[in-house]
């Protein structure tokens, strides 16, 4: 048996293992990198550990240590109400603001996960006030973010455009963009509709929802509304005085448990300016996403200790060990050929629709592991040779593996995909694990036909 069939094996056995005997998969995960490196690939402890996802650890460290003093101090919040207010409390059009959000930072040029590390945080803390599924928000977070991603000046489109002009094959950058946002925005609405996004139409607007008294169509906490006198009347119907400001009418689901309104304190205010400097820093001057949430955490935790004094026990410690497990171990599939291998025996098939598709889906499950970028520098050369032949649309052909290779970010094992798990609070993470790989699954198996069917057997380009 070739080692790098058994490395594959390996990997199969840790997943069954992490599924049925509940033990962390990045543990799991770690000793397979040791034993399949040491005994099989021959790999020192250096080779091991070259695949340990070092920059990945530190996002996933400092952004939830930052977003765990945000939700500490109230700041969360308060940008919870801030978006409640910005659409007259219709809580269902908060899943697409995110969307839209990801979106425009990626297409300006954001990495992906940079966006999500930004946006991530405050719409799962939305899920959890307003009882969203948050595997419904987390999907719209991510779906944005690649919604966006292969603008003509962002960071994903001008790497794969830079290969196909590398490798002089046929390009159309408009093609990439609107390929992977026709596709992402398609998924979110299927989600949307799945995972109860038509149940929160049904409910209108949100009253009591811990926003200011008086702001239009929403009504302060704990009344009907502002200065009413007939506190309570607004029931789950939309009657009484409690809506009178709406500018149309909408039921109103009234909500007794939701906080009362957040006030812009001092920690509540720096929090803010911490966050604006973290998206100016990360966009504006291409800094580490991951250190400098970390240093804005410090100088925070330093200003106010009282306010972050349990912020580090908050830090999603299990989920940055099974996501950097895993990494650690594709990296040594990485360092031993295993990728490689299985990408040349897919390119070498003599039949180019067939070959195509088993790329579109090496380049969905590599990716829902490892690094999108790579896969698609990896994949694209890969699929030149049978491209050459004029069977198929390069155009067609390169959009497809990049939407395959960046769709599936959704999975937990991804950066996104990691984000979005470690930045959701109040979850079951296990359960929540659980969705995300199910839901991953699902799109490894099913996206990567569809886009095959739709971009490559037609011929584009």
């Amino acid at each position: 048996m070739s080692p790098e069939l058994v490395s594959i094996l390996v990997l199969a056995v840790v997943f069954v293992i992490a599924t049925t005997r509940s033990v962390n998969m990045g543990a799991l995960a770690f000793a397979a990198a040791f034993g399949v490196g040491t005994l099989v690939a021959d790999l020192d402890a250096d080779g091991v550990f070259a695949g340990f996802p070092g920059d990945l650890f530190v996002v996933l460290v400092g952004v939830t240590y930052l977003f765990a003093i945000a939700r500490a101090n109230g700041t969360t919040d308060w940008l919870v109400q801030a978006a409640v207010r910005l659409v007259r409390g219709r809580v269902a059009l908060i899943p697409w603001v995110m969307f839209a959000l990801t979106g425009a930072l990626t297409a300006i040029g954001a990495v992906s996960p940079a966006a999500v590390a930004i946006v991530a945080p405050i719409a799962l803390s939305f899920a959890a006030q307003y009882r969203i599924s948050p595997l419904l928000m987390g999907a719209m977070v991510v779906h944005g973010a690649q919604a966006g991603g292969f603008s003509p000046i962002s960071i994903y489109g001008s790497i794969v455009n830079g290969i196909v002009e590398r490798e002089k094959l046929p390009g159309s950058e408009i093609t990439l963009f609107l390929a992977s946002l026709l596709v992402n925005l398609v998924i979110a609405a299927v989600v949307f509709v799945v995972c109860g996004g038509l149940r929160l139409w049904s409910q209108g607007a949100v009253s009591g929802a811990g926003t200011d008294a008086g702001s239009p169509g929403v009504a302060g906490p704990g009344d009907g509304g502002p200065g009413d006198a007939g506190r309570g009347d607004a029931g789950p119907g939309g009657g009484g005085d409690g809506t009178r400001t709406a500018t149309a009418p909408a039921a109103v689901a009234t909500r007794p448990d939701a906080p009362a309104a957040v006030r812009l304190t001092p920690p509540v205010l720096a929090t803010l300016v911490s966050l604006v400097v973290l998206v100016v820093a990360v966009l504006g001057f291409d800094l580490d996403a991951g250190l400098t949430a970390i240093t804005l955490a410090v100088v925070l935790s330093t200003a106010w200790p009282d306010d972050s004094r349990k912020a580090v026990g908050q830090i999603a410690w299990p989920t940055v060990l099974l996501i950097c497990g895993v990494l650690t171990y594709v990296g040594v599939l990485d360092e031993m050929g295993t990728i490689t291998w299985a990408g040349e025996g897919v390119g070498s098939i003599g039949v180019p629709l067939l070959a195509a598709v088993l790329l579109c889906y090496i380049g969905a499950i590599v990716s829902a592991f490892a690094s999108s970028v790579g896969i698609m520098g990896a994949l694209i050369p890969l699929a030149v040779p049978f491209l050459a032949q004029g069977e198929i649309g390069a155009v067609g052909m390169v959009a497809a593996l990049a939407v395959s290779a960046t769709v599936v970010d959704v999975s937990p094992f991804s950066t996104n995909g990691a984000l979005v798990l470690a930045a959701a609070p109040d979850v079951d993470r296990e359960r929540f694990f659980r969705q995300l790989m199910a839901y991953g699954g699902i799109v490894v198996a099913a996206v990567p036909a569809v886009v095959w069917l739709t971009m490559v057997v037609p011929g584009w380009g």
